[in-house]
């Protein structure tokens, strides 16, 4: 079992930055790739990026490639989404997900094993 606690969101202006973090927990050997989903209010859920955790390789889809930028620290098992030029179409619930198997898409959210709770993060204009 892996546990995920993703924290760092709130309320910022346009323009604005903001960092959040995935911390996990437990089996975290069998961690193959972490990644962020959102859902905005009345929205799908949307792939944010995705690292995958020996090699640091990332992905992002076009909303979002050069704006934000996901990394992680290995020692302290924490994955981190530096979110800057933040538009008020990124207000969405930011969720972290851990994905164990190398076979699976790592841009599907069915793919994924484990999920932290979320955090809201709110643009506003």
């Amino acid at each position: 079992q892996v546990q995920l606690e993703d924290s760092g969101g709130g309320l910022v202006q346009a323009g604005g930055s903001l960092r959040l973090s995935c911390a996990a927990s437990g089996r975290t050997s069998s961690i193959y790739a972490l990644g962020w989903f959102r859902q905005g209010p009345g929205k799908e859920h949307e792939f944010v990026a995705t690292i995958r955790w020996s090699t640091g390789s990332t992905l992002y889809p076009d909303s979002v490639r050069g704006r934000f930028t996901i990394s992680r620290d290995s020692a302290e098992n924490t994955a981190y989404l530096q979110m800057n030029s933040l538009k008020p179409e990124d207000t969405a619930v930011y969720s972290c997900a851990a994905l164990t198997s190398s076979t699976r898409s790592v841009y599907l959210r069915s793919s994924y094993d484990y999920w932290g709770q979320g955090t809201q993060v709110s643009v506003s204009s």
